[in-house]
């Protein structure tokens, strides 16, 4: 299923909420992994588990799931060859005291719920396992009981500690060593026995010194009165851990040899963890198990979009006599949710949820679903609304086929209506012929029109109360959508009669040109005073009107109507208005005069001259100014 739909249709929060059912981090794995399915029967099949779970669950039966944890990471712990520790191996217990908890209570439960008792079968009694780590760990740690080996060791242990303890007691005791000793008890340092002894008398008593005190007045000493024996203790520690790890590493063999079996158990209990789990929201929400076929039929009955708390139950029908719905309504009344909720109730049969509707609902499964809801743009593709539904759309229509749900909002729209209009009726025709089941929001007029005509297309409307405008989220088939902009218009005080004449033009596109017979006002002719001005050239000989002085034109009209001319001895700009043409410079000039020469001084001409011949005193003279400046 395309992982765009999924999210869309917030497939993965319904996941989210069903995973919070679950007992242990086996279901929810499971959950996760979990797809729609579009064969028949393996969607049949986890329906009827979840009806077998919620059977149960209404006959006050519980699964005995509790205590059950995800031994997954300790089974690969296995299989890469380490051993488990203690308390590693009493979660192996539980899990394998759970199996068969559950396998017991399946046994016969075969009324209630005949494919969940046979998923017991498969669990395998694996107890003496269970009883073996039982009795060879207690809490943490492995039981001195677990051999004859560790017993004999630990109880040399107790015998060499109890005669470290005897000797330091003396030691404590000895009015010898009064003066030296901080604090009357024997104190364990990183594991070795010490006498607190004031630091400025450490050098006193004879031992190795295994911990100094924060403040420096302490030094915990371990006394050579006990060397021999910390020595031996140091030995039968070894030889405890060594035991402790070949117990350890037995039962871990144990279970490997086993493995198999422990894997399939694990797999039986993620499948009834998630059963459980689907089992109990559907009791949560008051749901059914829906009907199913694969020819594109859908039916809800008082149908309830599940992420939506005290939604408006949709009562929806599509596929049977028509395989297209054209959903017409008021912005924020409900046509969105409407497209949501088929999607998502049809995305949770196909996953074997049991799905918020009454008796009667029928869902069809897709191998496909496609959604257009919301705005896709790009900013980083720079791609407009409108750019990025057509791209959508187009990657639609090349994947739909006759096994394909379409859920379109506001198809066509985001660019001008009439060519949005019409690209999505040749959408929608395309998608019809392919054999697609399409629902579609609108609010073109033109859409709502073709679909009225069309013998297997039909409308729909999302109704809203007419006299407060507020929309009542439900949706009546095969009623066409009255345009709510005409009665709100009426509503705040159009006259009828232009509402009327609205929409018959909605209705027919037949507009009356012929409104006045013979009008009842006068059209004035307005004389329009266009200023004219002369066309002025370079060359031109003209007067500034501000002082009745002569200049040269330079520079025709630019943009902000000014002209550049020749004024004593300067360049100024001055607006065409305040000029007077005298004499045109065809008039003033022969034909091909090199008119630059007006404006550039005798000095700069032949310098222009000098420099082009060559003149050696000219180029002098430019490197003189130029280094002068």
């Amino acid at each position: 299923m395309n992982k765009s739909t999924l999210e869309k249709l917030h497939y993965y929060k319904l996941k989210e909420i069903i995973k919070g059912y679950c007992v242990s981090g086996l279901g929810k794995a499971l959950i996760d992994k979990l797809e729609p399915s579009d064969n028949m029967k393996i969607v049949e099949q986890r329906l009827e588990e979840t009806s077998e779970g919620r059977r149960l669950l209404d006959a006050s039966y519980h699964i005995p799931l509790e205590g059950i944890f995800d031994v997954v990471p300790l089974i690969e712990k296995i299989d890469k060859g380490a051993s488990l520790d203690p308390s590693e191996l009493v979660m192996i217990s539980n899990f394998l005291r759970g199996c068969r908890k559950v396998k017991l209570f399946v046994k016969d439960k075969e009324g209630y719920a005949r494919t969940l008792r046979s998923y017991g079968e498969n669990i395998t009694d694996l107890s003496y396992i269970e009883e073996e780590i039982n009795n060879s760990i207690k809490g943490s740690a492995v039981d001195s009981n677990a051999s004859k080996e560790l017993k004999k060791i630990r109880r040399h242990i107790d015998i060499c500690e109890g005669k470290i303890k005897e000797r330091l007691e003396k030691f404590l005791k000895n009015s010898t060593n009064k003066e030296y000793i901080q604090d009357s008890f024997i104190s364990q340092r990183n594991g070795r026995y010490t006498i607190p002894i004031k630091a400025a008398f450490k050098n006193q008593v004879q031992g190795a010194i295994i911990e100094t005190s924060t403040k420096g007045s302490t030094v915990f000493i371990e006394p050579n009165i006990i060397t021999k024996y910390t020595t031996e203790l140091a030995t039968l520690k070894i030889e405890e851990s060594i035991e402790e790890y070949r117990i350890l590493s037995t039962i871990t063999e144990m279970i490997y040899e086993r493995m198999r079996d422990l894997k399939i158990n694990i797999e039986v209990i993620s499948e009834y963890d998630m059963i459980w789990a689907k089992a109990k929201y559907s009791r949560e929400i008051n749901a059914i198990k829906p009907k199913i076929n694969n020819h594109g039929y859908i039916k809800i009955v008082r149908g309830r979009y599940p992420l939506i708390k005290d939604v408006v139950p949709l009562d929806f029908e599509i596929g049977e006599d028509y395989r297209s719905l054209i959903i017409t309504g008021p912005n924020a009344g409900g046509k969105t949710v409407v497209l949501k909720t088929v999607g998502l109730l049809t995305l949770a049969a196909q996953s074997g949820f049991h799905i918020g509707a009454k008796e009667g609902t029928e869902i069809s499964l897709f191998n496909k679903i496609f959604v257009d809801i919301g705005d896709d743009q790009s900013v980083e593709n720079a791609l407009s609304t409108f750019s990025s539904h057509v791209k959508n759309l187009a990657q639609i229509l090349k994947e739909s086929n006759k096994s394909t749900l379409l859920l379109f909002d506001e198809i066509g729209s985001g660019t001008e209506p009439n060519e949005g209009a019409a690209l999505a009726i040749s959408l929608l025709e395309e998608f019809y012929h392919k054999g697609c089941i399409t629902i579609a929001s609108t609010h073109y007029g033109e859409i709502k029109n073709f679909s009225k005509e069309h013998p297997d297309f039909e409308n729909a409307a999302m109704e809203f109360k007419k006299d407060t405008l507020e929309p009542l989220y439900k949706l009546s088939i095969g009623k066409s959508g009255d345009s709510n902009a005409l009665y709100i218009s009426r509503k705040m005080g159009i006259d009828d009669k232009v509402i009327e004449k609205a929409r018959k033009y909605i209705d027919s596109k037949e507009y009356n040109y012929d409104l006045v017979k013979e009008s009842k006002v006068s059209k004035k002719k307005i004389q329009k005073n266009t200023i004219e001005y002369t066309s002025y050239s370079i060359g031109d000989k003209v007067s500034l009107l501000d002082n009745n002085r002569e200049a040269i034109v330079y520079k025709e009209i630019n943009e902000l109507n000014n002209i550049t001319v020749f004024y004593d001895d300067k360049f100024i700009e001055v607006n065409y208005k305040r000029l007077k043409l005298e004499i045109k410079a065809e008039e003033l000039y022969p034909e091909g005069y090199d008119l630059n020469q007006i404006f550039i001084s005798y000095k700069e001409r032949k310098l222009e001259r000098d420099i082009e011949r060559g003149s050696k005193k000219a180029l002098k003279k430019i490197r003189k100014e130029h280094f002068a400046n």
